[in-house]
């Protein structure tokens, strides 16, 4: 759904450039000609709504050069610059609530063209800790929303509920597993999950995040992701290059990394930065509103993303 939107914003900016274009080029010519004509042949001044009437335009071009300038900043902003999403599950609970309209930095993984997502000019990588928006891998018409963890020649285990990385490098110089410190904040009821789940706040790289672990809920580790071409435990991946293992805050209610593998670097369509809006979505059936309308903003919840 995601590309067909972008192919239809290509489609439509290029035949509104096109009629632009032509405007510009021969047909406001001729228009300009035919209303001097107009003027010479009359004794009066003519205004330029009679000389409209006079020699009427064709509303298809009118309005496709129109709405040319309009469409052609909503492409660049849309493809190149900042994208809205709209958060719709609470996989990345605390950081991202169900409602949470954000921004999305297109450019932050490099300048792509919109509908194939090939990379046009190289402009950075993802870091750990970054929050990543990106094609889901088992289906490129969805976008996902995940927090980048392991980076291309990490290795990555997560057990017992607790994650420990080893940052890539040559193997004779690697080290042990570096188990991340999780500071326990207290327990807290969320709309969307069954019962109580702890808040701790974690550290990836230089970003410090908050996460949640629900004590009830088991690790289904029979169904993680096992790698074919390298030998690793039951709950270990190694990321290959071109790739990254990505997680959720919501631990245990998040389909990610673990489940279907790595996000491959083309997959990857920006940082999320900004919540530039937040709505809650809470109406009884007795409401005689739709549930798609807003019942309250979050006006607190506004600013950037950690």
């Amino acid at each position: 759904m995601a590309n067909s939107f972008a192919l239809i914003l290509v489609v439509l900016t290029l035949l509104t450039g096109a009629a632009w274009l032509f405007d510009k080029i021969k047909w406001a010519k001729k228009r300009k000609q035919a209303y001097a004509d107009f003027q010479a042949q009359s004794e009066i001044e003519l205004d330029d709504k009679t000389l409209a009437k006079m020699y009427p335009e064709n509303p298809i071009i009118e309005n496709a050069r129109s709405l040319f300038p309009v469409i052609a900043t909503v492409f660049i902003l849309r493809s190149f610059i900042y994208e809205p999403f709209q958060i719709p599950s609470g996989s990345m609970m605390p950081t991202l609530l169900v409602g949470d309209f954000i921004l999305v930095e297109k450019f932050s993984y490099g300048i792509k063209e919109p509908v194939w997502q090939n990379t046009l000019i190289p402009t950075g990588h993802p870091e750990r800790g970054d929050v990543a928006v990106f094609k889901y891998p088992e289906d490129q018409r969805v976008d996902f929303i995940k927090r980048v963890v392991g980076l291309p020649g990490d290795r990555i285990v997560y057990k017992d509920k607790q994650l420990y990385i080893i940052a890539a490098c040559e193997e004779a110089k690697c080290g042990d597993y570096k188990k991340l410190d999780m500071e326990f904040l207290g327990e807290q009821n969320f709309k969307h999950e069954a019962n109580t789940v702890k808040v701790y706040s974690e550290v990836l790289g230089d970003v410090k995040h908050q996460l949640l672990i629900n004590p009830l809920r088991g690790e289904p580790v029979q169904a993680y992701f096992q790698q074919k071409d390298v030998t690793t435990y039951a709950y270990e991946w190694v990321v290959p290059e071109g790739n990254y293992f990505v997680m959720g805050d919501n631990r245990d209610n998040s389909r990610d990394s673990r489940f279907w593998g790595f996000v491959p670097e083309r997959n990857l369509v920006g940082k999320a930065v900004a919540k530039w809006i937040s709505f809650e979505f809470d109406r009884g059936a007795d409401s005689f509103l739709p549930s798609w309308v807003p019942s309250n903003v979050r006006f607190e919840r506004i600013g950037s993303i950690k």
